[in-house]
């Protein structure tokens, strides 16, 4: 029994890091790398970044709600990992295809290949929420006991850090300086459809998962949305208006960070990737001293420094760097490599700390449909109002025209003094959530 025991142990071990790191990897790829195929493929526009944010929210929204109930009413997530992980990667491939369907002789043919570039992500995003969003992270919290809390916290709290770091450097040298995406979307797709087949094959369900079935699928599917009950829960409010605050700055500069660095500043996508890699990388050592102290319940205070890090690093960015002094040849560009370490520091600490915090406040018996509340702060919110401050600013700070006549419209310094001010937005709702945890 203690062999058999300890066998079990180890799968799960490995499945919480091959899923969870793949996850984050795709993740990272679609943040960080669908933004810059669309300028390098595609048109120099934000206004299909804009659309691809926004309806790709909605298709991960609607997907946490709809599987998080399934999901809880089966009292499966095996099924949702598996399969959610095989077709998440299928469209991240077909999303790459997109760019086959350009044809430079005929601009009027921009408006259809952005369509089918918007809707390739909401459909990836769809299974994507289905498999990791809901399947992987409910299967995450059924298995959470006292015993494992503290390493699985450590765990949800590393592999963001890890896929963001991998995610860029290895996209950026998959990409390269030939501007190949398609490699970069075939090899993450790829692993992640062969995960999805070794999750379906070696996974188990939690042995204390029961269906939890109240009433009809609609009434259960419409009660998540009774936001009076929702209200009861004080401190995961306003923890999730956290969320929202920060990710709506976050995606009103990092939607654009990447295409700021390559047709602003200069870089080519693997310097780029390298640049960012390495202070993400230093930034990474800044997660292990904060595990202690969200064990220790120092969750406001760790949030407090990383928005005014974060804060400082946007603000060094918005400043300091510019076209004029950056070496697009080298990664030493000390102004933006500090502005990076900076954000990344704060990235890092926020989200890990905000995910453990969050998690903790679940009620055991809906943790399927409370991840989905938790996309609606979490994406759906920042997705959809970010671009709606961060077009407008690129529009008329950005405007260029290129070598042939066209105007382009590109990502500059005014989009990180933005974030500055809405990052520090943040700091509201923390105070009340640490008003309500202290009562």
């Amino acid at each position: 029994m203690q062999t058999e025991s300890k066998k079990n142990g180890i799968s799960f071990w490995i499945m919480i890091w091959l899923l969870g790191l793949a996850g984050q990897l795709c993740w990272n790829m679609e943040n960080q790398w669908f933004n810059t195929f669309v300028y390098a493929k595609i048109a120099k526009d934000p206004t299909i970044i804009s659309w691809m944010l926004a309806i790709s929210a909605l298709a991960t929204t609607i997907s946490t709600f709809l599987f998080g109930c399934i999901s809880d009413r089966k009292g499966n997530r095996k099924s949702l990992i598996s399969f959610g992980y095989i077709l998440w990667g299928i469209f991240t491939i077909l999303f790459g295809a997109t760019q086959f369907l350009r044809n430079d002789s005929k601009t009027a043919s921009i408006a259809g290949v952005a369509f089918a570039v918007v809707a390739a992500d909401a459909v990836m995003s769809f299974f994507g929420s289905m498999g990791n969003d809901i399947g992987f992270n409910a299967w995450i919290n059924d298995h959470m006991n006292p015993d494992n809390s503290g390493s699985l916290g450590a765990a949800l709290a590393v592999q963001p850090v890890i896929g963001t770091i991998v995610g860029t450097v290895l996209g950026g040298l998959l990409v390269g300086a030939d501007d190949n995406y398609m490699r970069l979307f075939v090899v993450i797709g790829g692993s992640v459809i062969l995960l999805g087949i070794v999750s379906l094959l070696w996974m188990r369900d939690s042995e204390n998962l029961r269906p939890s079935v109240k009433g009809s699928f609609s009434s259960q599917f419409f009660s998540i949305f009774n936001v009076k009950e929702y209200l009861k829960h004080r401190e995961l409010v306003f923890v999730n208006l956290m969320l929202a605050v920060y990710f709506i700055s976050f995606n009103v500069y990092f939607s654009h960070l990447g295409n700021f660095m390559i047709y602003y500043l200069g870089f080519t996508a693997d310097t780029m990737g390298l640049i960012e890699g390495v202070g993400l990388l230093v930034a990474m050592f800044t997660t292990i001293p904060a595990i202690k102290l969200i064990q220790q319940g120092k969750s406001s205070l760790i949030v407090l420094g990383a928005v005014i890090i974060n804060a400082l690093g946007l603000l060094v960015i918005g400043l300091f760097v510019s076209p004029t002094n950056v070496n697009p040849g080298s990664i030493w560009n000390p102004h933006l490599l500090l502005g990076v370490l900076f954000v990344g520091i704060g990235y890092m600490l926020f989200l890990q700390t905000v995910t453990v915090w969050s998690k903790r406040l679940y009620p055991e018996d809906a943790r399927g449909q409370f991840e989905g509340i938790r996309i609606i702060f979490y994406v759906l919110i920042p997705m959809v109002v970010a671009p709606l401050i961060s077009n407008p600013i690129i529009k008329r700070s950005g405007e260029f025209t290129d070598e042939y006549g066209f105007t382009e419209y590109l990502p500059t310094n005014a989009l990180f003094l933005a974030g500055v001010v809405l990052v520090l937005l943040t700091l509201i709702p923390l105070w009340a959530a640490g008003k309500v945890k202290e009562d």
